[in-house]
C-alpha cells in the first residue's frame, strides 16, 4: 500500500521533491545523457520520484519510461541537497546503472514527446551541455568510492577535526 504524502501545515518544513538518475557509462568511461524535449540542456536518465516510491524504485522505472530498458542498479553514488529558486527543495539521487549489453542498447527506445535523442558524452564535455552543479554532481558520482552527500553539486568542506 503506498505511503501518502505528508504535508507540512506549519510552513516550518520542507517538503522537497525528489529525483533519481542513472548513472550509465560505456567502456571507454563516457556517461550515457539523455536530450530532453523540456529542457535546453542535457541529463542523466531518470526524474521525479512518485508518492509511495522509493529512490531506486522511481529511478529504474524513469530509465524503463525513458529509454525503454531495464536496468540492475547498483550502489547509490550521490545525494545531493540542491534547491533551485524556480522549483523548491529538492533532493537529488544518483545510482550506478553500470554498464549497458550491446542487446540493451539495440532495444533502446525513447519516447518521442520527452527526449530528443541520446548519447554516450565524454565526461570533459559535461560542464558543456549541463548546468554546473549536475556536472559537478557527475563528477562526484564518476569519482565516489562510495557514497557521497553534496550540496548543490559540492561536498561540505572538512570542518570535522581527526586529531586526537
Amino acid at each position: 500500500m503506498p505511503v501518502q504524502a505528508t504535508h507540512d501545515e506549519s510552513g516550518r518544513f520542507t517538503v522537497a521533491r525528489a529525483a533519481a538518475g542513472a548513472l550509465i557509462r560505456n567502456r571507454a568511461g563516457e556517461v550515457l545523457m539523455v536530450e530532453p524535449t523540456y529542457k535546453a540542456y542535457w541529463d542523466l536518465p531518470g526524474g521525479y520520484i512518485e508518492i509511495g516510491e522509493s529512490p531506486s524504485v522511481a529511478c529504474r522505472r524513469e530509465v524503463r519510461e525513458e529509454l525503454g530498458i531495464d536496468v540492475a542498479l547498483g550502489e547509490l553514488l550521490v545525494v545531493d541537497w540542491a534547491p533551485a529558486a524556480n522549483e523548491g527543495d529538492k533532493i537529488l539521487f544518483i545510482f550506478d546503472g553500470g554498464t549497458l549489453t550491446a542487446e540493451q542498447e539495440d532495444a533502446i527506445t525513447l519516447p518521442a514527446a520527452e527526449l530528443k535523442s541520446y548519447a554516450y558524452q565524454p565526461v570533459e564535455r559535461l560542464a558543456a551541455i549541463t548546468p554546473a552543479r549536475l556536472s559537478r554532481r557527475i563528477g562526484h558520482a564518476i569519482q565516489a568510492g562510495t557514497t557521497m552527500y553534496l550540496e548543490n553539486g559540492e561536498p561540505l568542506p572538512h570542518t570535522r577535526s581527526d586529531a586526537a
